[in-house]
């Protein structure tokens, strides 16, 4: 039988594919073509089966799957560093809300999110869920560097800059879902801020209207006990329970924080087959509380992990984001043991997936599953002597360990350097805005 010609061969030190869970296979070849992967195999077979156009050795390298970032507000990072050291409600009310009002336009997001891409690149993320003002902005953006994301269709009950109500929130957010339908990188998720900030008729709306669309509901929920409470005392009811009377507790949702929860609401949030975005650093920076993530994974649910915006964490670092995940997750649950590295790594990688609808698309290197791929070099002194390669990624690697970073096959990230956004150009922009907000 003559051999297949393909785009692309990576020969990796290491292979992690998440799936199965913890494997490491060592001596494999990656086989890439028309922005799938083609196969995984023994790399002593692939000059039998494969006639590569480009061979790409990575003798030192891991080879995992992209990184998703289940969460994150893209633009926000023009606000790194803005208000620092303050608890949630007085951050957002004193500051944030007040520079968004101001600042927020499409040239604002535009250029923090092609600033947060850029960055995200570096750090091997491939696919990140947002949401934010603007969201036609930010699926420009994506559209022009080759990321994959995940677009909030943003809602809330307050007016800014993108819509002047609830209502129109919605009929901006249909319109742009059926513009960017069968998109290969851009998909959206419906996308009410929080509990408090969206109003029960806009929510019954927002129920029908994912179920319609068959998308995602992307949704601060359970952030801080101040939450919760404000909640029970002003309407009667726990955020979750309200959310579950009106429909929206279901496989679509995708509940961020969820710090604050009884055995009851996580056996509901699991039966329901909804998923959780776990943000550790934005949760510690603003005393937000802790999320039970081993709890949560015991009971079944599917567990992601986000960076929330860099204005509360300080950065869109996926990789730091799992080591401080799984630390954490020990502490709390009192358990050396709980959230091994594999684990940590698969919520950032698979979960993530499911949790956008996209599981059977990325999160895992899989023949058939688009070639959203990253290459982490593990032969430095930080991450020497290598002894497991999973431990090694969770526990010792940084982001600057990252060299190449491909989504649907194309190379984004080239050693290192970014081939499709121009870094002296996105720091010249940035450096104007931060000359403007800081006289807010």
């Amino acid at each position: 039988m003559p051999a297949k010609h393909v785009d692309l061969a990576l020969i990796p030190r290491w292979t992690i594919p998440m799936e199965p869970e913890a494997q490491v296979l060592e001596g494999y070849a990656v086989l890439v073509d028309q922005c799938r992967v083609e196969a995984v195999i023994p790399h002593a077979e692939m000059s039998q089966r494969f006639v590569a156009r480009q061979i790409m050795p990575l003798p030192g390298h891991a080879l995992i799957p992209g990184l998703v970032n289940a969460h994150t507000h893209a633009a926000m990072v023009l606000m790194r560093g803005l208000a620092d050291d303050l608890p949630l409600m007085t951050w957002l009310q004193k500051h944030i809300w007040p520079v968004e009002a101001r600042f927020a336009d499409a040239a604002f997001v535009r250029g923090g999110t092609r600033l947060a891409v850029l960055e995200m690149l570096r750090g091997g993320t491939t696919c990140f869920n947002d949401m934010y003002f603007f969201p036609d902005t930010v699926a420009d953006v994506v559209a022009a560097c080759g990321i994959r994301a995940c677009v909030g269709l943003i809602a809330v009950d307050f007016p800014s800059a993108w819509a002047a109500d609830a209502e129109e929130y919605l009929k901006k957010g249909e319109a742009l879902h059926k513009t960017l339908a069968g998109h290969p990188t851009i998909h959206t998720a419906l996308a009410p801020h929080a509990p408090y900030t969206v109003s029960d008729r806009p929510l019954e709306r927002i129920a029908k209207l994912a179920k319609t669309l068959d998308i995602p509901v992307h949704m601060h929920v359970h952030e801080t006990a101040h939450e919760v409470n404000e909640a029970q005392r002003t309407g009667g009811k726990r955020p979750i329970d309200r959310l579950d009377e009106l429909g929206l507790v279901n496989h679509r949702l995708i509940a961020v924080h969820m710090t604050q929860l009884t055995d009851r609401e996580v056996e509901k949030i699991a039966a329901a087959n909804a998923s959780v975005v776990h943000c550790p650093e934005s949760n510690l920076k603003l005393a937000s509380g802790f999320a039970p993530v081993t709890a949560l994974d015991e009971a079944g649910v599917n567990v992601a992990i986000g960076t929330d915006g860099a204005a509360s964490n300080n950065d869109l670092d996926m990789l730091g984001e799992i080591r401080i995940a799984a630390l954490l997750a020990k502490a709390v649950a009192g358990d050396a043991s709980a959230l091994p590295a594999h684990r940590a790594l698969r919520m950032a990688t698979l979960h993530g997936a499911r949790a956008l609808g996209l599981g059977d698309r990325i999160g895992s290197i899989e023949v058939g599953k688009d070639a959203d791929l990253v290459a982490v070099r593990l032969d430095v002194p930080e991450t020497e002597p290598v002894f497991n390669p999973l431990s090694q990624l969770v526990y010792s690697a940084s982001r600057h360990q990252v060299t190449d970073v491909w989504v649907r096959g194309k190379r984004l990230l080239a050693e290192g350097e970014p081939t499709t956004l121009d870094v002296t150009d996105i720091l010249a922009e940035v450096r104007t805005w931060r000359d403007r907000l800081a006289d807010y």
